[in-house]
């Protein structure tokens, strides 16, 4: 319709030598209006499981100014939410990136995997259960445990981490993130037994 008006009003006003011109300026308004509607943005690269472990350890110490106080910590391999002694590689890389990204933010991290006295399951990792928290937490003099679980959706795996106080597990801070399922992520789920 405006195109229409537009091109009237230009028939009416313009001397015929200028009509010549109706053509090409149609043809690119043509083309600008074919773009209005075209709201596809560039391809944004999907989020990367370290930079959102970073995010979120810089997340739980703002949250909490005081986490590093409860130094040091020892960190559990995440577990699926469906089955808490059950995990898989993308559980133990989880709490490693955490483990690493607390250890940036200035939290201590004692390595546990260095020593024999860790339950260490085949397959699975280093987990720990509420019964093993005083005892483990007692044998690494850490004050502090990062823990973790992962559930599976359609599109997204969802991580909750936190830092637990060693003493009486209370949560001292936590934080929540998304990440997409791909192949990647899938393949680090496979050990999981849910491919």
């Amino acid at each position: 319709m405006l195109l229409s008006s537009l091109a009237a009003f230009l028939l009416r006003c313009l001397p015929r030598t200028a009509c010549l011109l109706l053509p090409v300026l149609t043809m690119f308004m043509l083309v600008g209006c074919s773009t209005l509607g075209n709201t596809n943005q560039p391809n944004t690269p999907e989020p990367d499981l370290s930079e959102l472990a970073h995010t979120a350890a810089s997340q739980m110490v703002s949250n909490n100014p005081d986490l590093t106080r409860h130094s040091p910590m020892i960190a559990a391999t995440f577990v699926s939410i469906d089955n808490l002694s059950q995990s898989s590689t993308f559980g133990r890389i989880s709490s490693e990136l955490m483990a690493s990204a607390l250890a940036r933010e200035g939290m201590q991290v004692r390595e546990v995997k260095m020593r024999d006295s860790m339950f260490i399951e085949e397959n699975v990792g280093e987990l720990i259960l509420s019964r093993q928290v005083q005892r483990l937490s007692a044998q690494h003099n850490a004050r502090s445990i990062l823990m973790g679980t992962y559930a599976q959706g359609q599109d997204y795996i969802y991580v909750s981490a936190r830092v637990v106080r060693a003493g009486d597990a209370m949560v001292l801070s936590s934080a929540d993130f998304r990440l997409p399922l791909n192949n990647n992520t899938r393949s680090l789920l496979e050990g999981q037994g849910g491919w």
